[in-house]
This record gives C-alpha cells, sequence and structure tokens, in this order.
C-alpha cells in the first residue's frame, strides 16, 4: 500500500482574494493511501478554511458532501496522537504541522517504512527555500535535517 499527499481545491476563498474579478479559490493538502489496485481509499475531509467537507475520490480531485452536518468518522490530530511515539508527536506539534503531515507520519508508522522522509516546516526568503524534514529511521528513532534550496531555475542546489 502506497500513500502522498496532494492538493484538494475548495469553492471557498482566503479573505485577501475576495473581490478579485479572477477567483482564486482555497486549496488544502490532504493526506490519501492507494488500494491494492492503485486506486485512491476515499475518504472524507474538513476544509482547513470554510469547514466545508469533501469526500476525496482521486488525486487532487473530491466532490462536495451536502447535507451533513456532524461527520465524526474524520480523522482528526487528536486521534493520531496515541498511535505514534511521543517524541514524534512533540516535533510534529511544536511545528504546527497540519492534519496531512500527521497522516503521512502515522502511515510510514503503521506500514514500517523506515527511511522514509515527510517535509513539517518550509521557509521562503529572496531567492531560497528552506525546508525542515523529518527522516523516521526506525519505530524508536527519528531525525530532523534542515535543508536549502536555491529557487531560480537555473540556480544551483545547495543542501547543508
Amino acid at each position: 500500500m502506497n500513500g502522498t499527499r496532494h492538493l484538494i481545491q475548495c469553492h471557498c476563498m482566503l479573505p485577501q482574494y475576495r473581490g478579485r474579478s479572477i477567483p482564486v479559490f482555497h486549496k488544502f493538502v490532504v493526506f490519501s493511501k492507494f488500494d491494492e489496485d492503485d486506486e485512491i481509499v476515499p475518504k472524507l475531509v474538513e476544509c482547513n478554511n470554510c469547514g466545508v467537507i469533501h469526500n476525496i475520490i482521486d488525486l487532487c480531485k473530491s466532490e462536495i458532501v451536502h447535507n451533513i452536518e456532524d461527520v465524526r468518522s474524520i480523522v482528526k490530530i487528536d486521534d493520531i496522537i496515541p498511535t505514534i511515539p511521543a517524541d514524534t508527536v512533540s516535533i510534529l506539534s511544536s511545528h504546527k504541522c497540519d492534519i496531512s503531515i500527521w497522516e503521512n507520519v502515522k502511515f510510514i508508522y503503521d506500514n514500517d517504512l523506515w527511511g522514509e522522509s515527510v517535509v513539517i516546516a518550509k521557509d521562503t526568503v529572496n531567492d531560497s527555500s528552506q525546508f525542515k524534514i523529518l527522516t523516521i529511521k526506525s519505530e524508536n528513532r527519528v531525525r530532523v535535517d534542515s535543508h536549502v534550496r536555491k529557487d531560480e531555475i537555473t540556480g544551483e542546489y545547495h543542501i547543508k
């Protein structure tokens, strides 16, 4: 089984984009699993801006679910916390990671995918981006590294 993070577009807008002649709809990241036929396993997720419920049907595709008021089956961060080691919980919490990162990390632990990495933070300054990457080395060992990348297409990559 595989999993990936991908973008879903909602029909809501962030306040800074309201009033534009061409609408800029809000996008948010979700984590999805693939079944043995490489099809997305459908699931319900909540838009992190407006709270609308989306049914994930494919990579970057969802359907808005109408007529649902109290959805308790959506996975929340509090559901994941008891399932991963406390040190990892501390790292994810301190970086204010969104639910897609928490689900990705849980997937790594659940499937013993030791050596897998997840970007837990990104900052852009001028023409460079700095990433903080969590690598899950084993059930009880993680590593956090920082990488810097020059963002110009023709620029060199610098990794520290």
